[in-house]
This record gives structure tokens, sequence and C-alpha cells, in this order.
């Protein structure tokens, strides 16, 4: 079976894995350091605190956000959904924007729309989570003028966007957004086996979530509500979680960002010729490609106008493995219960209906993308 994603793994991470199993840490400790360092530079961010997942990282930004029972969070009904979930886990209520049919992300037009009219109903969002779906990046620069008219937080959802960037700027480094997250699943632009990431140049926010992270619990003398001078004194000052990485995964990711310009290169000449071979077909919409965008290409999704699910099907047949990112979240049937219906957002079901996710991972062969290729052309 020739996948729609998988891990590019080489002897390089297999013994930096092993070394971290022979080592005395195996929990957090030096090597998860190390990756948050790492992330931060690239990203040019001042903080980054690495997780055990990007679900755990944007239940911990909500929460560091201030979402909380009363409040109002969007979001885009094209996602996994992580997205919707994380801050219905703080007690707040969520609520979606349409997308644009042409980049797939949020609408600016609907989101501005949606604003207003919640404005004259008292209910605006405190955070709004835009979703870089495929890793193309949204038009943050846009939501963060609307960000300061109706006064919203925002947090990117940019779990598939590590390396990509807008208007040349990186993704991650928030000058548009005030938290960024990231994820290193197996099929991501580099992997941390489970694994996630945020970014913040918010001291206050990132402090947050450190405590969140782990346990709740306060290290610092410097912060503490007691007096103590004893080195083993802690605090449990706040409800928190187990979010963090371990030493296995960190060391992992450290291995796998050293590689990721030589990853990046090679979805990069997958996706080119992909764009070259379907170019001009009419029974196909290709992704969105413009200078202004550098996508991580962490999918490859094109849109179907004509029996989708009977190529996909006809496709497994043949052992070519595509999917569909993602299916509506507002008509799953835990979110119908809140009183989502079809038709709320066309656009985002009619993306639901088309959209493929073709093979795209840095050791796609020639030979199984020239299958893919075929086969596709055959069926359509």
């Amino acid at each position: 079976m020739i996948p729609y994603s998988t891990q590019t793994i080489d002897t390089d991470d297999i013994k930096a894995v092993n070394r971290i199993l022979k080592s005395n840490y195996l929990t957090s400790g030096p090597n998860v350091k190390k990756f948050e360092k790492m992330i931060s530079k690239y990203t040019s961010s001042k903080y980054s605190l690495s997780f055990n997942s990007a679900t755990s990282a944007l239940h911990a930004s909500c929460l560091a956000l201030g979402l909380g029972k009363g409040d109002y969070f969007w979001t885009v009904p094209n996602s996994f959904v992580s997205s919707a979930t994380c801050g219905l886990l703080c007690g707040a209520k969520v609520d979606f924007v349409d997308i644009d049919q042409n980049s797939n992300n949020i609408s600016i037009k609907s989101l501005k729309e949606k604003l207003f009219k919640a404005k004259k109903n008292n209910l605006l969002p405190k955070v709004i989570i835009p979703v870089h779906l495929t890793g193309l990046p949204c038009q943050q620069d846009e939501i963060w003028k609307l960000s300061k008219e109706f006064n919203f937080k925002i947090l990117e959802d940019a779990s598939h966007a590590f390396g990509s960037s807008y208007k040349k700027n990186i993704m991650g480094n928030c000058r548009w957004s005030d938290v960024t997250v990231f994820s290193f699943h197996p099929v991501k632009i580099f992997t941390t086996a489970e694994g996630g990431a945020i970014t913040t140049n918010n001291k206050k926010f990132f402090k947050k979530m450190s405590i969140i992270r782990d346990n709740g619990l306060e290290r610092n003398q410097k912060n503490f509500k007691s007096v103590s001078t004893k080195k083993w004194y802690y605090e449990h000052q706040t409800l928190g979680y187990n979010y963090r990485m371990n030493e296995i995964q960190a060391a992992l990711g450290i291995s796998q960002i050293k590689k990721l310009k030589n990853l990046q290169i090679k979805r990069k000449k997958i996706a080119n010729i992909y764009n070259k071979v379907f170019a001009g077909n009419s029974k196909i919409e290709l992704p969105l490609f413009e200078k202004k965008y550098v996508s991580s290409l962490h999918l490859y999704v094109i849109k179907i106008k004509k029996k989708r699910d009977n190529i996909l099907v006809s496709l497994r047949k043949k052992g070519i493995y595509t999917n569909v990112h993602y299916l509506p979240i507002h008509l799953q049937p835990f979110f119908k219960k809140l009183g989502f219906k079809t038709n709320q957002f066309p656009n985002s079901e009619k993306y639901g209906r088309e959209a493929l996710s073709i093979p795209i991972y840095p050791n796609l062969n020639t030979k199984d993308q020239n299958k893919v290729i075929k086969e596709i052309k055959k069926l359509i």
C-alpha cells in the first residue's frame, strides 16, 4: 500500500533515540530544553514550550489565554477535531467561520461579517483559532487587524505548517498572533513520534503554559505564595496536566529538525510533479500556490468535483491509500448535539465532499508517484 503520508526515519534518528535509552534521563530533561531552543531559533520567537501532542498544546494555550465558561471561541470546520475541542475542554462555547473556496483556509470576508453581527449581539469571541490547512498559511495580517478592532486573541493552529511562511514571515514568529501551535505527529513535516509545541512572544502566556503543562507545579522560589528556602520545596498553584514531552521524543525531534531543509526540498519536488501533470485538468482543482505563501506541503489536497468517494475507494483497491482531510467538524454527531446543522457552512461542506489527500512524503519514490498519477488520471 502506498500511504498518503508516513514518517521518514534514518539511522541518525535511531542512534539519537538509542543514546537516550542508555542515558540517565527518559522523562523531561536536557534534550527537551535543547529542542525547545531549536524551535525558538528556527521560528524567531522569544519562547517555545514542548508538549506530548499538539492537542495538549492547544488546550494549554486556550487556558493560558483565559478562555473559560461563558466565553466564545471560533475556528473553521475543515480541520482535525482538536481545533474545536481544545476550547470546549475549558468550558467555552465553540462557533465556526466558513472557509475561502480558493485557499481552503478561513475566509476573511466571512470572518468580518460574522464579527460585525456578533458585536451587535454582544457575542464576540475571546479567541479565534485560524488553521493553516495542509501547511498553507492563513492571511494572518488581516486577522490581526480585526483582532485589534474586535478585541480577540489569536491562537494559530499551525499543526500542518512548521516551515511555512507568509509574506516572508516564518510560521511561529507570532508577529500576527498571541500563540502558535505545531504538531510533530509521524505524518507531519518532521516527527517526535507524538508531540507538539507552542511558540509565543508573551512571557505571561509562556509562564502560564509552563505550569499548566507540569501538573500545575511552581518550582521557582520567586513565585511561591509561601516563604521557603528549602531547595526541595514546590507548590501546586493551579489545576494542571501532565502534558510534558519526554527525552526520547525530544532526541528524535533534534535529529529530525536538522534535516528539515532536505525534507522540504523533497516534498516540493513531489508537489511540482503533481502540479505539472494535473495542470489544465478541468475535473481536478489543484492547491493554491502564490508567491506570498510558502507552504510546508504537509498534505497535497486536490479537489475532485465529481464522484470523489468512488475514486478514493478505487484507489485503495489499487494499493494507493488516499484520505480526506477533513470531514466538516460541525456535522460530526457530537457537534450536531450542540445545535450545528447541514448547510450552515456551505464552503466547508463542499470542501468535505471534494477534497482528496494524495500521497506526499519525502521517501515517495518516482515509481510509486507515477503509479498514483496514472491511476488518478485513469479514474477521472
